[in-house]
């Protein structure tokens, strides 16, 4: 049967998920206007099959995780989204349920986070599929939280839990039988579909000082948050936040707490807060629903920052975070 051609597609499953400014996406170009007194804040990343995510993986996962990474940024920057731009690279033999369930599972994340689609493009890759997406988003004019913009004696905090989408993505690549299936499903679930903190956006532009998303791994963009500032950071991996089912995992196998510190796809947000800020930054976290957790200080110096483990010893690290090449 022959398949519909691009400007099919785009009416028949992205123009329902299109925002003000869009036009249905009958045109080449969207407008956007930010809300006075704020400046635009714009970020861009691509998931490509068989490097961000498995070419079986439920295509509505694939949407949910491609948007979820853009919208992790935004959080970061203590952004509240408006929209975003979608570019679909798709295989040769991409199917039209494929694509089907892709615009379900895009649209139910768009809605969540109130970031309608404003436009894009849709190619054939002549390779694996590529999903790039450029997230536009909002805050108060001069606000934006940059990552390097940390002091000494600000204190190291990160949202939710560390390491569950990497002990996921381990277990998808060696399953481990022995594992509660509930705590086995969790990780999983962790790995495929990411959870921007959006709602914690509002508390950083409040509290913080810098702040990013751990992406690539903990320790790796701990590193990327003092690269070349003069300054370094310690942090207590025993205050490193875990979730029951992470605790499981490596209590299981103790190398796998290495994983969770340098593996990436957390899409948690790590941040630095003056110390007198942090009881206001702790009370409005628990009021929006974000657990967040101190994990460490920044200090003066040139010297990477450090991972201290329970016995007061510098922990060391095969690789630090994942890296593309």
């Amino acid at each position: 049967m022959a398949r519909a051609g691009e400007e099919a597609l785009i009416a028949r499953y992205f123009a329902p998920l299109s925002g003000p400014g869009a036009d249905n996406l009958r045109d080449d170009a969207a407008s956007l206007t930010p809300t006075p007194g704020h400046d635009l804040v714009v970020t861009a990343d691509a998931v490509v099959a068989g490097v961000h995510y498995f070419p079986d993986d439920p295509p509505g996962s694939v949407a949910i995780k491609a948007l979820g990474v853009n919208l992790s940024d935004l959080a970061a920057k203590g952004a509240t989204p408006r929209g975003f731009l979608l570019t679909l690279a798709l295989p040769d033999d991409w199917t039209e349920a494929w694509l089907a369930a892709f615009a379900d599972g895009l649209g139910a994340a768009s809605r969540e986070h109130g970031c309608p689609l404003l436009g894009g493009d849709t190619v054939r890759s002549g390779g694996r599929a590529l999903i790039g997406v450029t997230a536009f988003g909002e805050v108060p004019t001069g606000t934006i939280v940059r990552r390097q913009a940390a002091r000494a004696g600000d204190r190291l905090c990160v949202s939710g839990t560390i390491g569950d989408a990497a002990l996921g993505l381990a277990l998808r690549l060696a399953p481990d039988v022995g594992l509660d299936p509930a705590h086995d499903a969790a990780l999983r679930d962790r790995y495929l579909h990411p959870r921007p903190r959006l709602a914690l956006a509002p508390v950083l532009l409040a509290h913080a000082r810098a702040a990013m998303d751990v992406s690539d791994g903990l320790v790796g963009d701990l590193t990327k948050m003092f690269s070349g500032t003069g300054l370094t950071a310690r942090i207590e991996a025993a205050r490193v936040p875990l979730s029951p089912a992470a605790r499981a995992a490596i209590t299981r196998d103790p190398a796998r707490f290495a994983t969770a510190l340098t593996g990436g796809d957390d899409y948690e947000i790590l941040c630095a807060v003056p110390p007198e800020a942090l009881p206001g930054f702790f009370a409005e976290a628990e009021r929006v629903g974000v657990p967040v957790t101190e994990i460490g200080v920044v200090e003066a110096g040139d010297k990477p920052p450090v991972v201290i483990d329970a016995a007061g010893e510098t922990m060391v690290f095969g690789t630090g975070s994942f890296s593309h090449f």
